[in-house]
């Protein structure tokens, strides 16, 4: 009896963290697109909020690891359950990341509605906002493959950052032909070269959620390995 008490507490204890995390992860998912909306208007308020909820998102990741610890101690798990809480401790450590470049991306687009003043200048908003918008999809099923423990979907993410890091270097040599041909674009070409650098590096993020997932379905760190392309080999033929 004792040991079914224990194992129905941690269970719940383990429950309140993942709700946590998807509290947190839902908010910087917000953050993202908040932060990209104040980059096509140049609405500084918008802005202003975004770089100020970040505090939010940083006291959710003090609370969340301190949970993390509190359970490893208190319930002792072994094997697969200890597994789970170290790989949501990675999530929550890239969660807090992907707010951060989000804050990034509402100081920067904040900083060029002030050179702005009134001027009309490059923002390079219509070179990133496909990217944006794949990254944000994939931010959401990352964090959706997580909460269902869908380590399918996990894969299929894990591969489609690839594509994330094609466009990005796409948009670096757009945005590199914008300054050489119109040295007046400089300024602003490189403020959207870091803000499509942020977008890159959430798709990273996002990346590695999938990958902490697939680790606590299968118990398989996939890390710097070509687990993803054995999986799309083995559907192929299957298919």
């Amino acid at each position: 009896m004792q040991g079914e008490h224990s194992s129905s507490q941690y269970n719940h204890d383990l429950e309140a963290i993942r709700s946590k995390v998807l509290l947190m992860g839902g908010l910087v998912e917000s953050h993202f697109h908040d932060a990209m909306a104040c980059y096509r208007t140049g609405n500084a308020e918008q802005a202003a909020a975004v770089v100020k909820s970040d505090e939010e998102v940083n006291r959710l990741e003090v609370i969340l690891d301190d949970m993390c610890s509190h359970l490893i101690v208190k319930r002792q798990p072994a094997a697969n359950d200890l597994r789970t809480v170290m790989a949501t401790g990675k999530v929550i450590t890239d969660i807090e990341r992907i707010g951060d470049e989000s804050t990034k991306i509402a100081r920067i687009a904040l900083e060029m509605q002030n050179k702005a003043r009134g001027n009309t200048l490059f923002s390079g908003y219509d070179t990133v906002r496909v990217l944006a918008n794949s990254v944000g999809q994939m931010l959401h099923q990352s964090l959706d493959a997580f909460a269902r423990h869908d380590d399918a979907k996990a894969v299929q993410l894990i591969a489609f950052d690839e594509i994330i890091d094609n466009d990005f270097r796409s948009i670096m040599r757009n945005l590199i032909t914008f300054m050489m041909e119109d040295p007046t674009t400089i300024s602003s070409a490189l403020d959207a070269l870091w803000i499509a650098k942020a977008i890159e590096r959430i798709g990273d993020h996002a990346k590695n959620i999938a990958e902490h997932t697939i680790y606590i379905v299968e118990g398989r760190d996939i890390r710097h390995s070509d687990y993803v392309a054995t999986k799309q080999e083995q559907s192929s033929h299957q298919e």
